[in-house]
């Protein structure tokens, strides 16, 4: 059964902060907020988790994969981004855009797309996601929590737990985060091209 933990939108609570990451770290996978909707997340090294991840969702090979960041700091020891695109990302993070971009060296071959060698990164507002991150010190692999043949994302935490009881390990509930998955912009051959309109306002890429 998942865990539950409560925790409070503007002020997370430090103790279950170090829980969740203790069973991040444990290769764990959860169900976590974000600023445009639920998220699955687990550590970068974690393949079980990767799978689960795809089973989950029913995603294939083809699926990005995206590396929720604490910072651009962090963002920027993942992916390849040339001067000309920085200014444009960094004015719209943090907050609803998924950017794929080339990766670095330093991404697990299995995260990448398997022909383009690209990778989704963002940056989220959320105060809980953001609490998380800053206690792992690492990015969390994440993909939008849609089940399959599902028009939109579950908003509730104890809707998640009762769906996913026996699939994640995990439930952190931090209220309503939204409906609306992020805006993506593959970036990955230097001109923006916008794959999905989501929350993030598209016109800053056009």
């Amino acid at each position: 059964m998942a865990k539950y933990f409560d925790v409070h939108p503007d002020n997370p609570q430090q103790r279950s902060i170090h829980q969740i990451v203790d069973l991040l770290r444990q290769d764990g996978l959860i169900a976590y907020p974000t600023d445009s909707c639920f998220a699955l997340g687990c550590r970068m090294g974690n393949k079980d988790g990767l799978d689960r991840i795809r089973a989950i969702r029913h995603l294939d090979d083809r699926h990005h994969f995206t590396l929720m960041c604490h910072d651009f700091a962090q963002l920027g020891q993942f992916v390849q981004i040339n001067n000309s695109l920085f200014r444009a990302v960094k004015a719209s993070t943090p907050g609803p855009y998924t950017f794929i971009l080339p990766a670095t060296k330093e991404v697990p071959r299995r995260l990448l797309h398997p022909k383009k060698k690209t990778v989704g990164v963002r940056i989220t507002s959320h105060v809980t996601a953001q609490a998380i991150l800053a206690e792992l010190g690492e990015p969390l692999v994440s993909s939008t929590l849609l089940l399959p043949g599902e028009a939109e994302p579950m908003i509730h935490g104890w809707e998640i737990k009762e769906a996913l009881d026996h699939s994640v390990d995990a439930v952190v509930d931090s209220g309503e985060c939204g409906t609306e998955p992020t805006t993506v912009i593959d970036l990955s051959d230097g001109v923006p091209e916008i794959l999905r309109v989501g929350a993030g306002d598209p016109s800053l890429f056009e």
